[in-house]
């Protein structure tokens, strides 16, 4: 089961407004998850700064070396420094993760909203369309987007994007019903408020608030996703540095090298896991509460 389907099911995602829960405490599990997050955005925006090297440069001298204090996590088959390839490629991976995560998002707003507010007829073709997109598996529902457009970073990352869009979509849409159907929103209504001021104001910042959340678990989601993607060939293409891609190639020799497999794989697990655990935590501190 999917973190969206997952969280479909939680009771505290179906109605109402977010609140913290007064008095929680930072746990070490959310600081130590934090810090590696912070640490992978350090070396997606400045790579350059942790290492320095050219992650395409070969040196075929020095191929297959282990690792030592010179080369970290060894070299390639090429002689190409793995570590330095490893934090480069976390510039890909961490883009692909956050802005497939952002391409779902905002296209299940628009499904979400025109199912919420929409007449009956709007509402049952989007119910109806989020369904059957919800029925197939992610992977595969991307794996059918990427047979049909090409392999490639940008279709990957849409393709992960389109198949994270229904699940988003039919959280938005039962959100957006509640609401409207609130004390609140039928208090602006009395007093006179503009539709479009109440669906801007009152509505939408209410019914998205739990997508901030879950979003989080989507990023760790994605990020293995756009790597399975990578790992088959459908993204990345060698040499890029990205973890998917150096996973793919790594498997071919394994026997002989295996901190070529194993590091890419390593910050995968890392990035997914740490991405996660933090969504869960901010879900475990905010409920809703019925208005």
């Amino acid at each position: 089961m999917s973190a969206l389907q997952s969280a479909e099911t939680t009771p505290e995602l179906r109605t109402g407004r977010t609140a913290v829960r007064p008095g929680s405490r930072v746990t070490i599990g959310e600081i130590v998850s934090g810090g590696i997050l912070l640490l992978l955005a350090i070396a997606a925006i400045a790579p350059w700064a942790i290492a320095p090297g050219d992650p395409l440069a070969i040196s075929p001298s020095e191929a297959f070396s282990a690792p030592s204090l010179t080369h970290p996590f060894g070299t390639d088959e090429s002689g190409r420094d793995v570590f330095t390839r490893v934090i480069h490629g976390a510039q890909s991976s961490l883009l692909i993760g956050v802005s497939a995560t952002a391409i779902g998002v905002g296209l299940a707003l628009i499904l979400g909203t025109l199912g919420g507010l929409g007449t009956p007829a709007v509402d049952f073709s989007v119910t109806r369309l989020t369904e059957v997109l919800f029925a197939l598996p992610g992977l595969l529902l991307a794996l059918v987007f990427i047979a049909i457009a090409g392999p490639g970073i940008v279709t990957t990352t849409v393709a992960v994007g389109l198949s994270t869009a229904p699940g988003y979509a039919r959280i938005i849409r039962s959100q957006i019903r509640s609401v409207r159907s609130s004390a609140f929103v039928e208090a602006a209504v009395v007093l006179g408020h503009g539709p479009s001021r109440i669906l801007l104001r009152h509505i939408l910042p209410n019914a998205i608030a739990p997508i901030f959340v879950l979003a989080t678990l989507g990023v760790g989601q994605a990020i293995v996703w756009a790597s399975s993607l990578s790992y088959l060939g459908l993204g990345a293409v060698p040499p890029a540095a990205e973890w998917g891609s150096m996973l793919s190639v790594g498997r071919t020799y394994i026997n002989v090298a295996w901190w070529m497999t194993v590091f890419p794989g390593l910050f995968i697990v890392l990035a997914a896991a740490s991405a996660t655990a933090l969504g869960r935590s901010m879900q475990a501190r905010t409920r809703q509460v019925n208005r």
